[in-house]
């Protein structure tokens, strides 16, 4: 009886403490979508009541005003960063798990020393060396940057999850002529689409968030990405802040939507890349 009264209330704290969580996230998003919809009178009248008036077409101004040339941008250096960030961290952590060479382990660490540097300590090196190459203002620029913030991480799930692999039907694929780049292209990334796919999500949206490396190195409106963007949209509709976060909604949807539809596969690939067997 003890054991149950216990039970039960361990149980009750554990799900009143993520009730609390989930307010704290969900609450200033719910805010924010219901004064997205809200006039611009109504939003300072009172911005915590309901909107007496749906403004459906803070959203059509909020597109026609730039947000859609953004997000276009945002598009195009995300899946191009997240496609190099996987591609280098996944060849980095099958040789780092499957191959015996010297200072194996120090180059292993030395990736993960990444995980240590601020990105303030080489934004000011980098964006010399950017000038001094003529890839300021690119989205060049910003791949560059992204890929050799990103991938470390990326390394440490990946090699953790090669690790846990059985290598026999590798082996076997070896001794029947398959080529090193052939086992890992028809046989490993197969097998590790979870780890992949959770590093690809994790990459994503720290590349469609990040802000200071695109203020640095871009000055083009024509090539801002989003976070960028809003802070222009922000100066553009100052006293406007219903149609502000009308473009805030419109720009975090893709992301949510992919993490809604996959999130069963992200965090199996996330469980299984922090263990190693």
């Amino acid at each position: 009886m003890g054991k149950n009264r216990s039970a039960f209330w361990a149980k009750f704290f554990s799900y009143l403490v993520l009730g609390l969580i989930a307010a704290l996230i969900l609450i200033p998003l719910l805010w924010g979508v219901l004064n997205s919809f809200k006039t611009n009178d109504e939003f300072f009248k009172n911005s915590l009541a309901l909107p007496k008036e749906w403004m459906f077409s803070n959203y059509a101004t909020a597109w026609q005003s730039g947000i859609s040339d953004y997000m276009l941008n945002s598009f195009v250096v995300t899946i191009i960063s997240v496609l190099l960030i996987c591609f280098v961290a996944s060849l980095a952590s099958y040789g780092l798990s499957r191959f015996q060479f010297p200072f194996r382990e120090v180059i292993f660490y030395s990736i993960l020393g990444g995980l240590m540097v601020s990105e303030y300590c080489i934004i000011i090196p980098l964006y010399n060396m950017f000038a001094a190459a003529g890839l300021r203002n690119t989205h060049i620029a910003l791949y560059i940057a992204y890929v050799t913030l990103q991938t470390p991480f990326s390394v440490f799930l990946m090699r953790s999850y090669f690790l846990s692999l059985s290598k026999d039907i590798e082996e076997a694929a070896f001794i029947d002529g398959c080529s090193i780049l052939g086992i890992f292209f028809r046989i490993v990334v197969p097998i590790c689409r979870p780890i992949i796919f959770s590093c690809a999500i994790v990459s994503a949206v720290s590349v469609w968030n990040e802000f200071m490396f695109a203020m640095v190195f871009i000055d083009s409106q024509s090539l801002m990405t989003v976070p960028l963007g809003l802070q222009t949209f922000q100066g553009q509709y100052a006293s406007r802040w219903c149609i502000t976060l009308a473009a805030c909604v419109i720009s975090s949807l893709p992301l949510l939507l992919t993490f809604l539809l996959a999130q069963k596969q992200f965090v199996r690939g996330l469980a299984a890349g922090s263990v190693k067997e």
